[in-house]
């Protein structure tokens, strides 16, 4: 049984989140809420320096976006990006991994 409802996910989304505008590939776009993280990792090259990489990713209620798959587009603050990782975690959230266009 869930903890929560959807309409909750939706409550913390509309706290926490901001607009993106989500496309489907071959389709139109929709205008939905997510969470957006843009981590930075350090990443050794084989060289004596490390350097850092963004990993922008998204948090988006499942029920929003179930038909998600990679190739799909999203778009926020200015910027498309390019979904490369769906990753529904079974809480009615899924994560999207995304690289800038």
């Amino acid at each position: 049984m869930a903890v929560e409802t959807a309409d909750d996910r939706l409550l913390m989304l509309t706290d926490f989140g901001i607009d993106v505008s989500y496309t489907l590939q071959g389709g139109s776009a929709v205008t939905y809420k997510a969470i957006v993280d843009n981590d930075y990792e350090g990443v050794q090259a084989g060289g004596t320096v490390a350097f850092a990489v963004s990993r922008p990713r998204l948090l988006m209620r499942t029920a929003d976006i179930s038909a998600a798959a990679e190739g799909d587009t999203v778009a926020y603050e200015g910027s498309t990006y390019t979904v490369n990782i769906v990753m529904a975690d079974g809480t009615g959230m899924t994560e999207l991994m995304v690289s800038k266009n």
